[in-house]
């Protein structure tokens, strides 16, 4: 039962002109001359796995400890799941069925368009996943997962990695990657030929592979560093837009990168983000998640489109 929740909203919190901080001179084209920060909702506990739906018009998120996954519409929040088995990354399938990584219930599950749940995976041979955290769908219906152990205590965890995943339109299972030490984040580049991963611990950076037809991933190079001394945070959130620039969430704000590895510069933010989708009709609008609060914020070159 969808219920309607007072939250305090500021509509039109405009930051600093600051808040675009260049490292080359073309950083700044990527938005427009009244670029604005915008907080639609706060208040929260954290918010994760922003979603945006083409078909209502809607902006759904996280809120992991709180155990819930909202929905924005309308300058609304209202409750879309309660349990969530506190939901992380959100994405869709091709049919538009909701593809949600259940970091408490350590499982990848769709909901089906009669809102029945079915679980996707929640197992690696014969041991319990971590915490799924983030997950992507390809074109062609094929699904990557990271699984930190976020979610879980030190003395829960049965998997010997934490891993990241493909599962196959068939429905297998297959280990991809097995070295990283907190698998967060991911995006494919526009063409689906480059994956990239963060991971979000003390290495701070991430990587890109290149995709087989297979699923499997080739190729491993470090894409971008990440740590800024004196700056919290780590890489987490990311979305490519339809020319290839990469928005990741990381120290200090939402970094953005070209296609080879050139870090143009960061949108900064009041709050540390979490994880960032493209919305809105036109896909111009990046909505940001970043602790308590949601925010947005307009771009020039649209993003790629989520069933």
């Amino acid at each position: 039962m969808t219920i309607k929740l007072k939250i305090k909203q500021q509509i039109a919190k405009y930051l600093p002109g600051n808040c675009l901080q260049a490292t080359t001179q073309s950083f700044k084209t990527l938005f427009p001359k009244n670029f604005r920060v915008t907080c639609i909702a706060s208040g929260l506990k954290f918010t994760e796995g922003p979603l945006w739906s083409a078909d209502s018009q809607c902006l759904l998120f996280s809120d992991i400890p709180a155990n819930r996954i909202y929905k924005f519409a309308d300058g609304q929040l209202t409750v879309f799941r309660e349990p969530s088995g506190n939901a992380n990354g959100l994405t869709r399938d091709r049919q538009r069925r909701l593809i949600t990584c259940e970091e408490g219930s350590r499982r990848l599950t769709r909901t089906e368009l009669d809102g029945t749940i079915t679980v996707l995976c929640d197992r690696f041979g014969n041991q319990k996943l971590n915490s799924p955290n983030d997950v992507i769908v390809k074109q062609d219906g094929s699904i990557y997962f990271t699984d930190p152990p976020y979610g879980i205590q030190p003395e829960q965890q049965e998997q010997p990695v934490q891993g990241v995943y493909y599962l196959s339109i068939d429905g297998m299972l297959k280990l991809v990657v097995q070295d990283f030490i907190a698998p967060n984040g991911l995006a494919l580049s526009p063409d689906e030929r480059t994956l990239y991963i963060d991971d979000s611990s003390e290495r701070c950076h991430i990587r890109a592979f290149d995709v087989q037809a297979d699923g499997s991933l080739t190729g491993d190079r470090v894409f971008c560093a990440m740590s800024t001394p004196g700056v919290s945070g780590n890489p987490d959130g990311m979305k490519v837009d339809q020319a290839g620039h990469l928005y990741a969430t990381g120290p200090g704000g939402v970094w953005v990168f070209e296609p080879d590895g050139t870090h143009l510069g960061t949108i900064v933010f009041p709050e540390q983000p979490s994880n960032c989708a493209w919305g809105d009709a036109d896909w111009c609008s990046l909505y940001v998640t970043a602790c308590s609060s949601v925010y947005r914020i307009r771009v020039n070159i649209p993003g790629i489109p989520v069933p």
